[in-house]
């Protein structure tokens, strides 16, 4: 099994797969998230490949980019299969790739490994700071979503289905997601560069409600 010519092939797969998205999760998005992994990675250990391949094929079998995440995850197999991974190994990275999504705080499948937890941190890194807040408006752009409405508050307790038809304001988004994000990182390291990203979101906040207002 070659390691690397693997890591190439997936580059190419995914550079192609992502490369009209217009949502936040395009290609970039994933060298981001592929980028936290490996630093994540080199602090805390576990298993570099799984992770790897994990973090590069994570965005390939999401809800908002695909209406078949098994037959996307049968691509993925065929791939990896073809290139000599082991059945072990290809179930910890299918399982990785699960793990990963936050559906409201409604996944089923749960990190049930290092590895599984490093690329969970490592996705939701990029949901929050600078690029997070960028993120938020490109998505919300694409489904033209309404900016804030100081009428409409942030839903609690949500459902998959309901955090799913995302009927709501783009700053709204801050309370129904990335301000939680921070307390649901797994690793050490993680948590170390979500504080100082959840407190760059905090003042963006502030700036944002002062100057909605006439206030700065």
């Amino acid at each position: 099994m070659d390691e690397n010519k693997i890591i190439s092939e997936a580059h190419e797969i995914l550079r192609k797969y992502h490369k009209d998205d217009r949502t936040g999760h395009d290609y970039w998005h994933v060298i981001r998230v592929y980028n936290n992994a490996l630093h994540i990675q080199s602090e805390e250990g576990g298993d570099l490949f799984v992770v790897q391949m994990a973090a590069l094929f994570h965005d390939f079998i999401d809800y908002k980019l695909t209406d078949d995440e098994n037959g996307q995850i049968d691509k993925v197999k065929v791939f990896l299969r073809e290139n000599g991974v082991d059945e072990k190994t290809t179930g910890r990275i299918i399982h990785a790739m699960r793990a990963v999504s936050f559906k409201g705080g409604n996944n089923p499948v749960r990190p049930e490994s290092l590895e599984d937890e490093i690329v969970q941190d490592a996705d939701r890194l990029d949901a929050l700071g600078a690029v997070g807040i960028a993120r938020t408006f490109i998505y919300g752009g694409s489904k033209g979503h309404e900016m804030y409405d100081p009428e409409t508050g942030a839903r609690e307790n949500m459902t998959f289905e309901a955090y799913k038809n995302e009927d709501n304001t783009m700053v709204n988004h801050f309370y129904e997601k990335l301000l939680k994000l921070r307390g649901l990182m797994n690793t050490n390291t993680a948590r170390s560069i979500a504080d100082d990203r959840h407190v760059f979101m905090e003042n963006y906040l502030e700036q944002f409600y002062a100057e909605w207002n006439g206030k700065r």
